[in-house]
């Protein structure tokens, strides 16, 4: 079992940042990539940054449109740790961010909360105008 523990969460107003990270414990051998998802009342599950260097050969992470220029994922493979770096935050990005791990040998383009293996608890993320 992989256990995912979030932090970094919290308040700010729009224009601000900040940095969730998490940390994969337990058997993570089986992991071959990790990233964020969010989750925002009365809306879908969905993808927000994914990181999969194990196999993506360029190593290129995949981004939802709607964060590309103001977030950024990286992953320390050593200590299985990912992090979001989240710059220029909006109202719209208040939501509960959730780590996720697992397996997945798709395009990370299509990667669903379905295709997900593992997830964290989940930190909040509000964003006050």
């Amino acid at each position: 079992q992989v256990q995912l523990v979030e932090s970094g969460g919290g308040s700010v107003q729009a224009g601000g940042s900040l940095r969730l990270s998490c940390a994969a414990s337990g058997y993570t051998g089986g992991i071959n990539y990790m990233g964020w998802f969010r989750q925002a009342p009365g809306k879908e599950r969905e993808a927000v940054a994914i990181i999969a260097p194990l196999y993506a050969p360029t190593g290129i992470p995949y981004y939802a449109d709607s964060v590309k220029g103001r977030f950024t994922i990286s992953l320390d493979n050593a200590k299985r740790t990912v992090f979001l770096v989240m710059n220029s935050l909006r109202p719209e990005d208040t939501a509960m961010y959730y780590c996720a791990a697992g397996v997945f040998y798709g395009r990370l383009v299509s990667i669903t909360p379905r295709d997900v293996g593992h997830w964290g608890q989940g930190t909040q993320v509000t964003v006050s105008s």
